[in-house]
């Protein structure tokens, strides 16, 4: 599998496989899976090549990184790159008050409790690496300041400012120490990264879906900035939960909730183009982002094996310019997206 290698301070960096995995549907997201289960995915994953692992408190409440524990032990820590987030400690509660009910199935009881302070972000570290049974973290993003998490402009900005004040010194000062490689942030929208990156000093953005073949308005200012900052971006939710890899049929999903018609008759006419190059539809979408060079890796993550070892079948497939040059001349795709 490709590698990309990213080192925006001189610290040495990282190697990315283009092809990464997100571990959120370990924390047992829409769906129950086993224990071993999970390991049998995350062996698949790597026994594809992939390196690269990135994970959460919040999945599962704490189920995620508990699972890449018993993954990880054994293998040498240089082989791998594992990212994981700040923002939320998880608090012992009574199963009818977890986090999560309807979304995260058979998880630990425990409530989340938002903390974007110095000492928040601190012990959510050390919190996490109790978790993975490890010694070190490659990255940290701090997770979900953004629109979407906490339901208003104006909230999402409030913690922001909680964020800069005390838990952006916390990373800063994890980075200059070299405890972790690379800070960041775990992003719902591009509108709310660029906030940050224009007020701290980031490495990575992890965006979710925002940057795919229905959406790129991120081209419009924040991928600019980035490639001007030397940031770079590893992109999740590469299908818009799901839709692009399904295609436009009844009941699809977009953006987690059923596709508007709007979206449904779009990408009904992105996979017709996409037929007429032979191309399936979940190809191209998996293969786009990785076009930008901002773009570190993707990583839409898997709950059954079959899925996890497709997507290096996806990844590697051939994907005609041709195809990208009709999706611009039909108005589906950005003119000044970067296609390979």
């Amino acid at each position: 599998m490709k590698v990309r290698h990213f080192d925006r301070i001189g610290n040495g960096g990282l190697d990315f496989t283009e092809l990464g995995f997100g571990s959120a549907p370990l924390g047992n997201l829409y769906r129950s899976i086993s224990d071993d289960d999970a390991q049998a995915i995350l062996e698949k994953a790597w026994d594809t090549g992939v390196r690269y692992y990135d994970t959460a408190p919040l999945y599962g409440l704490g189920l995620s990184e508990t699972r890449l524990n018993r993954f990880l032990r054994g293998k040498r820590r240089d082989d791998y790159v594992l990212s994981t987030k700040v923002g939320r400690l998880m608090r012992v509660s009574t199963p009818e008050e977890r986090t999560g009910i309807g979304k995260f199935f058979d998880t630990p009881s425990r409530r989340e409790v938002y903390d974007y302070s110095f000492d928040g972000v601190m012990r959510s570290v050390e919190f996490s690496l109790e978790r993975l049974g490890i010694d070190r973290i490659d990255i940290l993003f701090a997770h979900d300041l953004d629109i979407f998490t906490h339901g208003s402009k104006q909230a999402a900005d409030a913690r922001i400012e909680e964020f800069m004040r005390s838990g952006y010194g916390a990373l800063v000062s994890l980075r200059d120490q070299g405890v972790v490689k690379a800070i960041g942030g775990g992003i719902n929208e591009w509108q709310m990264a660029q906030t940050l990156a224009k007020r701290g000093d980031f490495d990575l953005f992890l965006l979710a879906g925002r940057y795919t073949l229905l959406e790129q308005e991120a081209l419009d200012t924040f991928l600019p900035l980035c490639q001007n900052r030397g940031i770079g971006i590893v992109l999740g939710g590469p299908y818009n939960s799901g839709i692009l890899a399904t295609g436009a049929k009844p009941g699809a999903f977009y953006n987690y909730s059923e596709a508007p018609q709007e979206i449904l008759d779009r990408v009904t006419r992105i996979e017709a183009v996409c037929k007429r190059h032979g191309v399936r539809l979940i190809e191209a979408a998996l293969q786009f982002p990785l076009s930008h060079p901002s773009v570190v890796s993707v990583i839409p993550g898997g709950q059954r094996v079959a899925e996890v070892e497709s997507n290096r079948a996806l990844v590697e497939t051939k994907v005609p310019a041709s195809l990208w040059a009709d999706l611009k001349a039909e108005n589906l795709l950005r003119k000044d997206a970067p296609t390979n």
